[in-house]
């Protein structure tokens, strides 16, 4: 069993951008900055955006975080947006989901300029990339595919199960690792709540990607020996003996599917750093593509 280890993947990928922002600024070039807003004071999203800023410290790039209240108005939010689209300085940004009640999150997200849509959820990108063409791929499968191919996991003619039907991450999955090329070439069967019988389906798999959101979900029974197996998920599961009171889950039994598997990503560290390495990596192509206009 080899771990595909995320953390190590995205550290090399951080130097490699960071080497080319130094040369940037060697240059006199202006360097990608990205920008990040966030609705309310929820602790895993002040989290996870808090360490988007400090990747950003780290390449070179410019940050800027955008915090609002929330009780922040859908229109003044589009508002804020509007400025960020407007504003030559900015590269690309993000919008930190979830969003408040009051807010309509697909409103929201079409309202970004797709050429600074780093995060890859305008219809205008993911359309692109259902056709193959150049865009913005969303940040977490561009992790995986990253992944796959820096281990160089064979993928062409396997046959992949995605578990989730997320527009974040397993619709985007099972368009990508359908395509001509590699990672892809693979034969792509996307599972969900209504499928019947899943463990019949995961246990033909030569590749499983869950992205469910449910702990331990996938058991070592319902995967086969040699296995390709891809752990999206990230749960909080209450801990009384960890200091914060809870730990992280993934979606996979981790202990007894590794047994099985070729290579397994864990959690954390397999995806989940994958995700703001390749965000960079994003807005690394947005501020190119902006300069070739």
């Amino acid at each position: 069993m080899i771990l595909l280890d995320g953390k190590k993947v995205s550290n090399d990928i951080k130097n490699e951008i960071a080497a080319e922002v130094a040369e940037m600024k060697v240059r006199g070039e202006k360097v990608p900055h990205l920008a990040a807003i966030i609705v309310g004071n929820d602790g895993a999203s002040l989290t996870y955006v808090a360490s988007k800023v400090k990747a950003c410290e780290r390449v070179g790039f410019e940050s800027t975080m955008v915090r609002l209240p929330h009780t922040t108005s859908e229109l003044e939010l589009l508002q804020k947006i509007q400025e960020l689209n407007a504003n030559d300085d900015i590269d690309g940004f993000i919008i930190q989901l979830p969003l408040p009640s009051q807010i309509n999150t697909q409103k929201v997200l079409m309202s970004v300029d797709p050429s600074k849509d780093v995060d890859g959820f305008h219809p205008e990108n993911f359309g692109k990339m259902a056709l193959d063409m150049s865009t913005f791929i969303p940040a977490t499968p561009f992790g995986i595919l990253e992944l796959l191919e820096r281990y160089n996991v064979q993928t062409k003619g396997k046959h992949t199960v995605v578990i989730g039907r997320s527009h974040i991450v397993g619709r985007p999955m099972s368009i990508l690792m359908g395509r001509k090329g590699w990672p892809g070439n693979s034969t792509v069967t996307l599972t969900h709540s209504a499928t019947k019988n899943i463990t019949q389906i995961t246990s033909q798999a030569d590749i499983i990607i869950s992205a469910l959101g449910v702990p331990n979900f996938l058991k070592a029974e319902m995967v086969k020996e040699g296995a390709v197996i891809i752990d999206v998920g990230i749960t909080r599961v209450p801990d009384e003996t960890k200091p914060n009171g809870y730990r992280i889950s993934g979606d996979v039994d981790f202990e007894n599917v590794s047994k099985k598997a070729s290579y397994i990503t864990p959690v954390p560290g397999g995806v989940g750093p994958m995700t703001i390495a390749m965000l960079l990596k994003n807005t690394l192509l947005a501020r190119d593509q902006k300069r070739m206009m």
